[in-house]
């Protein structure tokens, strides 16, 4: 890892479960297909630098389908159509902001723009959704969440039960918190549809003197 994250998290790298966790990564790489390739597993980290965070969204899994994950939470490569979450996620852009519905799901302008489009999970199984949860990538992201804690501001963006767990790790005594349903297909219409995230994103970035995030894609 050659960015500004590598002095914060080096000392994960000589732990005992991140070696186990490389071992298994690599095992299903030999006998099965895992997504995304090895080149894109920690683009999150590489495309939005540590000094440029203003905002984390969080999201779970890798997409487990074939030529969508490409190591940006949420987003897809430009010629996948777009899953339904993310379809759910530029509906409520487009009616938060009047953000244009975009021609393509690669959300890699948003994480140049300072937004970490980080997973839990940053490897998957082709075609299981979940199947390389719980084998030490939960420990290693959550070590990512609790230096970008350190930073003196971030607004961090929990969709979803799962990302609202990780609340735990954020002092909101000095971070903003905006956090609501899942917009997956099952949940968008329970809270996640008019919770008008991207607007509240840059309405606290504003407050503490920062510079909106520009949400468009196209």
């Amino acid at each position: 890892m050659t960015t500004d994250w590598n002095p914060l998290l080096r000392e994960e790298f000589e732990k005992p479960y991140w070696k186990e966790l490389q071992s298994f990564v690599e095992e299903e790489r030999r006998n099965t297909t895992v997504y995304p390739a090895r080149e894109h597993v920690f683009a999150a980290l590489h495309t939005t630098p540590y000094a440029d965070v203003k905002v984390l969204i969080l999201g779970q899994d890798p997409y487990h389908g074939a030529r969508q994950a490409h190591g940006l939470c949420f987003s897809v490569q430009r010629d996948v159509d777009p899953p339904p979450s993310l379809m759910n996620i530029f509906k409520e852009l487009r009616d938060d902001l009047g953000v244009t519905l975009p021609t393509h799901g690669n959300l890699e302008s948003w994480a140049r723009r300072g937004v970490l489009l980080l997973n839990t999970t940053l490897t998957v199984r082709a075609g299981q959704a979940a199947s390389h949860q719980g084998k030490g990538w939960e420990t290693f992201t959550d070590q990512v969440i609790r230096v970008v804690n350190e930073k003196p501001f971030v607004v961090f963006v929990l969709w979803g039960a799962h990302a609202r767990k990780k609340k735990a790790l954020i002092d909101t005594t000095r971070h903003i918190v905006i956090e609501s349903a899942h917009p997956s297909p099952l949940s968008a219409h329970n809270g996640f549809f008019g919770s008008r995230p991207f607007s509240k994103v840059n309405a606290a970035l504003r407050n503490a003197g920062f510079e909106e995030i520009d949400w468009s894609l196209d």
